[in-house]
């Protein structure tokens, strides 16, 4: 008989199976479209290991990329990427046809080459396209990968003179109508919101540090044990003191990091908050800091702002509203967080009391965590690349 505290390990243990494969974040491309008159220049960066899954770059089955490999499926890649996304513009700005129909702008691959994301190496597709009237709204067809990874996301900058627009392509909005020449400001925050706010709830390691503080959040150590805490206020108060500890501090390395003032590789940033995982997990299995988590939460925090700024530069910033647009996207991030918290806390309050929440979801989960994390720090500290020379 499997007991109830040792059924939810298992089903923990499982989830966080299911999120190791995606190591930092599930699969995203990048899209930059860029609109001038009738033309659109763009840049398409796809993950190389996405490339692999869908088309099958590695020829010799070594389970390591190389440029040769890569670059003698240029064809291919350009020809399955085309596939996978269609620009037009609607009939009704001016082609003669029926109304709310469109008119294709034929998509071309003009270049390729290689860039190192900060989770790995990407195929650089340069994009041209010529519409037959100048473009005030695009019609944007995205359908990279849906078939294959239900999970994966087309995040897509729209540039239009000193206007900056962004949206999220998945397989619910594959189709979007994106107007060019109205994109206001508001709209370009409101956009950073969602970028924020998406990427802290699929930002694994993140989200596995903030529920590691959390955890023992609703407890308090007395006489070498986990005891619950008294009442609801003072469980609050100290779930308040870390994620705005947490918050403070991430957004101040996320507006250094962002503006160009302050830069560290990319290697020792995901390596620094794979090893924050794993010390905020064991430090629940053997206590030594108790009672200034908010502490931990805060240096910590420092390190993930640097996570945070990797992927915004990767989306990039609108010169023309670029603070408006931080601004957004650490707003994004804080409401994915107080979302989390405002479904952790009350539960995590109900069962406070029970061996279930002490065993299980506190010990249990915290051991899994630092499980996964210790294979995260592994491999960042490895420098593992699917690149190779």
């Amino acid at each position: 008989m499997i007991l109830p505290w040792r059924r939810a390990g298992l089903g923990l243990l499982l989830a966080l199976c299911m999120a190791k494969s995606a190591a930092h974040k599930p699969s995203d491309s990048y899209l930059a479209l860029t609109v001038t008159g009738k033309q659109v220049d763009g840049q398409w960066d796809i993950a190389l290991r996405d490339l692999d899954m869908a088309i099958g770059l590695d020829a010799d089955g070594n389970g390591e990329l190389t440029w040769d490999e890569v670059r003698a499926r240029h064809a291919d890649i350009a020809a399955y990427a085309l596939s996978r996304l269609a620009l037009g513009v609607p009939r009704a700005d001016g082609v003669a046809g029926v109304a709310g129909a469109t008119a294709p702008c034929p998509l071309a691959v003009t270049g390729q080459l290689l860039d190192q994301h900060s989770d790995g190496a990407y195929a650089v597709l340069k994009l041209r396209a010529t519409c037959p009237v100048n473009v005030v709204t695009l019609d944007a067809d995205y359908r990279l990968l849906f078939d294959i990874d239900p999970q994966h996301k087309g995040l897509l900058r729209l540039a239009h003179g000193a206007l900056t627009s962004t949206a999220i392509f998945t397989p619910d909005s594959a189709r979007q109508m994106l107007q060019v020449a109205d994109a206001a400001r508001w709209r370009q925050f409101v956009d950073y919101v969602r970028h924020g706010v998406w990427h802290i709830w699929i930002g694994f390691d993140h989200i596995l540090f903030l529920l590691s503080l959390l955890l023992p959040a609703v407890l308090v150590r007395r006489a070498g044990r986990w005891q619950a805490r008294d009442s609801v206020r003072a469980s609050s108060i100290e779930v308040i003191k870390i994620v705005t500890a947490f918050t403070l501090a991430h957004s101040i390395t996320l507006t250094l990091a962002t503006l160009g003032m302050v830069t560290l590789p990319s290697r020792v940033v995901e390596s620094a908050i794979a090893l924050s995982v794993v010390v905020a997990a064991l430090n629940n299995l053997w206590p030594l800091i108790t009672r200034r988590l908010a502490l931990l939460a805060f240096a910590f925090g420092l390190i993930h702002g640097f996570g945070f700024a990797s992927v915004l530069l990767d989306l990039g910033l609108p010169q023309s509203s670029l603070l408006l647009s931080l601004v957004g996207f650490n707003v994004g991030v804080e409401l994915g967080q107080l979302a989390i918290v405002a479904v952790f806390l009350p539960l995590a309050y109900l069962v406070r009391a029970t061996a279930f929440y002490r065993k299980a979801v506190l010990m249990g989960g915290s051991s899994l965590i630092a499980v996964l994390a210790l294979v995260w720090l592994s491999e960042r500290v490895l420098d593992l690349k699917i690149i190779t020379a």
